[in-house]
Formats: C-alpha cells, sequence, structure tokens
C-alpha cells in the first residue's frame, strides 16, 4: 500500500490540539511506518488594526487537519480514535475507509502552505554515467 493524504474532521477550534494528541500517539503506538505527517492547513494573512500591518496565520480549512498516511485498520483506528478527531471526510459509514485526496489537490494545498511537495532536479540523460556521494 502507498502513503496518501486524508481530511480528517476534528472539532472545530482542536486543530492544533489534535494534531498534538495524534502525533504522540503515533510514537507512542509505533504506527510512525504508517502515518507520516499531520498537518493543519493554514496561510499568512496580513491584518490591520489600529492603524498597524501584522501578519497572522489563518486557518484554510477550520476544524480539519490532514494526515499524510498508509490506511490499514490499524491506522485508521489509532486517527479515528485520537481525541478531538470526530472522523475522516469520505468515509461512507461506520468502519468503511476513507477516500483520498487526489494528488493535485495536495500539491495545490501544500503550495498554498509555501511548503511544496519535494522535488527532485534531475539534469541527466538515460545512460549517462552519475556518481552518488
Amino acid at each position: 500500500m502507498e502513503k496518501r493524504w486524508y481530511v480528517v474532521h476534528t472539532y472545530s477550534g482542536y486543530e492544533n490540539k489534535v494534531k498534538t494528541n495524534l502525533e504522540k500517539r503515533v510514537e507512542s503506538m509505533g504506527m510512525t511506518d504508517k502515518i507520516f505527517r499531520v498537518l493543519v492547513p493554514v496561510e499568512e494573512e496580513t491584518e490591520i488594526k489600529n492603524g498597524k500591518k501584522k501578519t497572522v496565520l489563518k486557518k484554510v480549512f477550520p476544524g480539519y487537519v490532514i494526515a499524510e498516511m498508509v490506511m490499514t485498520d490499524d491506522s485508521w483506528y489509532v486517527v479515528r480514535n485520537t481525541p478531538g478527531v470526530t472522523g475522516f471526510v469520505g468515509s461512507a459509514g461506520a468502519g468503511s475507509k476513507p477516500t483520498a485526496l487526489l494528488p493535485e489537490e495536495v500539491e495545490n494545498l501544500l503550495k498554498q502552505m509555501g511548503m511544496e511537495q519535494p522535488k527532485a532536479d534531475v539534469d541527466f540523460e538515460l545512460q549517462e554515467k552519475v556518481k552518488v556521494k
């Protein structure tokens, strides 16, 4: 199975707490090989209050976090039973596996957050000898 991004629904205002709780559970339950990253989608916004500019982070999707994971029964259980999580987006019913985000959706979201997916810049031809350091 491959790792994919899934949207997790949380109680509104608990996104960062869910992220922290989930990261702790992943460590304590030995799921680092199944659950990789948990993100609260945010973007920078400039606010002007009392005539002063201030840059703040605004949640892109309040009430949601995204998790990069390999979907198995165990990883589903760990995420689903994290305090503050109400379920996955895209689940058809109780116990069903959720639908993963499309790669383009993830790419756009990470770009919006200023965290593009790492891309290798390869500058060599097929059959060319390369040296790996």
